[in-house]
């Protein structure tokens, strides 16, 4: 975890890059977004890193197509809902299924 004053943007607690991940100096990062980034970071990993991220960027752009929202298109993301579902559950990335982010897909 790499905390500094420029990544990520201002507003924004903590980004995942390629695993790393980055806190928004002055921001406050909980047990429970320490889960999420870690879940995100598995689902970076199932998917090698690059097809991760444009996977994402696929997946927001149609569901911004569809609600006409950024923040709403984000949080409809597969990766995102699933991050979201189980970041309170310290154990679930033990006991996560790999790509269980699919289930999230067409929901």
């Amino acid at each position: 975890m790499i905390i500094n004053r420029f990544i990520p943007f201002a507003g924004f607690t903590a980004i995942n890059l390629f695993g790393i991940i980055f806190v928004r100096k002055g921001k406050q990062f909980t047990p429970t977004d320490l889960c999420h980034e870690r879940i995100h970071t598995r689902q970076m990993l199932e998917l090698l890193f690059l097809p991760f991220y444009l996977f994402y960027f696929i997946e927001w752009s149609l569901r911004l197509l569809k609600v006409h929202n950024g923040l709403r298109a984000y949080q409809e993301i597969s990766f995102e809902r699933e991050a979201y579902a189980h970041q309170s559950d310290p154990e679930y990335i033990n006991k996560r299924q790999p790509y269980a982010w699919l289930r999230y897909l067409s929901k």
